[in-house]
């Protein structure tokens, strides 16, 4: 097995990033119900209103080895989120991270800050990556922000890129190269020792 291959259980912390099973599925389903979070339109949860087809789907793209995805754990084990490496490349060194969302009692808690953390350490310093991409819907202005606010740049927009429960979708496209990570990285520790109220 190979780091792009054999998915980590990443451990930070405020949380714990380990490999998706079946039977994570009710907490996956929980974790989407606080905050309604299935009923964005614009989030790939919206799906989740299928949760078998949610499941099945996650899986085959694991099974293809084109994607790795994260159950979102508390320190006391609660599902509270779900994430993922995508679109995963190891001939370029490249993926993507997202297919993202978190429990609403756990957002701007420092939960997704420590996720990026870990994750892009990962991508960068264990896989090796060039490029790390980060994709969010157009409409989804929030978590726009929010990939500003890691350090990502935004390298253009995806027109009519995607179909999805019949909308064709724009895609916003960022990303952090091998060059950044150094940068990005302090960024995203400076911001989760302000969040945790300790020095940078």
């Amino acid at each position: 097995m190979t780091a792009w291959t054999d998915p980590p259980t990443l451990v930070g912390q405020n949380v714990t990033l380990r490999p998706t099973v079946l039977d994570d599925r009710d907490g996956i389903v929980a974790a989407a119900a606080d905050g309604r979070i299935s009923e964005l339109f614009f989030t790939n949860a919206s799906t989740l209103t299928d949760p078998d087809g949610f499941m099945a789907a996650l899986f085959k793209e694991r099974d293809y080895g084109r994607a790795m995805p994260f159950t979102v754990c508390k320190p006391d084990g609660q599902v509270v989120g779900l994430t993922r490496y995508m679109r995963m490349n190891a001939a370029h060194r490249r993926l993507e991270i997202g297919g993202t969302f978190y429990a609403q009692s756990v957002q701007r808690s420092g939960v997704n800050t420590e996720a990026k953390l870990l994750l892009l350490k990962h991508a960068f310093e264990v896989m090796d990556c060039n490029a790390v991409q980060i994709r969010t819907d157009w409409f989804n202005k929030a978590s726009q922000k929010a990939i500003e606010r890691l350090g990502a740049k935004r390298d253009g927009v995806l027109r009519n890129h995607q179909l999805m429960d019949g909308r064709i979708r724009d895609l916003v496209v960022y990303s952090i190269i091998a060059s950044e990570w150094a940068g990005v990285e302090r960024n995203l520790r400076f911001l989760l020792a302000r969040n945790q109220g300790t020095p940078a």
